[in-house]
């Protein structure tokens, strides 16, 4: 395993100016977030100008690239296209968010397995995250999607599991269809508070991890509406050497 930070911790900045935030924390993995209705990136920017962004993002940083996380709805071609973006910068993993509850559950795999195609024909892992307010806010149902959509994952994201409708629940279920990591320190009342002061255990996440090989990244993530803007470059440093201690 290794750790990386994804720029949703700087999505109130450009993109080049959170990779520098993050490499000047001595983060050297980044994951970039991107969001059609937010400033930070949006996933048009790469569809309109795939290979100029690609140059782009090489001129601007040394950061090595290891995960898109997307919480945008595409269609199947903007997606073809993000793919093809992910392989010229040798990114292997996508996070899409789940489809929100109430969406028939047939119609969600429908489109997981579009999705799943698409991306395969590049070599990328396609996961959906776990997060209240979607399908996967209940740690059976996003399992079900896996098993009914074989080669999709979930990107694990305790904080919803503990922080949420499920709170208090166990959801060791989960770690053999996890294919990548969101972390931060929560607690059962708050979805995001400083490192130390929440219940997530992250030696147990690691070492339930470990037991299923897993060998990906532990992405930071923290939100930055939910904290004040000069603690957090203090709360990324803490969870980093925290993590890295871990591993």
């Amino acid at each position: 395993m290794f750790v990386s930070a994804s720029t949703r911790c700087f999505s109130d900045k450009s993109l080049a100016e959170a990779c520098f935030l993050i490499d000047d924390l001595e983060f050297d993995k980044v994951e970039l977030w991107m969001d059609e209705s937010q400033n930070h990136l949006k996933p048009s920017e790469l569809i309109k100008d795939p290979d100029g962004f690609c140059l782009r993002y090489r001129d601007a940083t040394r950061l090595a690239p290891v995960a898109f996380c997307i919480d945008s709805e595409l269609s199947a071609a903007e997606f073809k296209v993000i793919c093809r973006v992910a392989k010229q910068l040798k990114v292997a993993q996508i996070t899409l968010a789940a489809s929100k509850l109430g969406t028939p559950f047939n119609s969600e795999i429908d489109r997981l397995r579009e999705y799943l195609k698409i991306a395969s024909e590049d070599g990328i892992r396609v996961s959906i995250k776990t997060k209240t307010g979607h399908l996967t806010e209940d740690p059976d149902t996003a399992i079900e999607l896996c098993q009914a959509a074989p080669g999709v994952g979930l990107t694990l994201d305790p904080s919803y599991y503990i922080c949420g409708p499920h709170r208090g629940g166990n959801f060791d279920q989960v770690y053999p269809y996890v294919f990548h990591v969101h972390l931060r320190d929560t607690t059962t009342d708050s979805l995001q508070v400083p490192m130390g002061l929440g219940q997530i255990d992250y030696n147990r996440i690691t070492s339930q991890l470990e037991r299923v090989k897993y060998n990906l990244a532990l992405s930071v993530e923290v939100l930055p509406e939910l904290i004040e803007p000069n603690a957090r470059s203090m709360e990324l440093r803490k969870l980093r050497h925290y993590l890295e201690s871990l591993l």
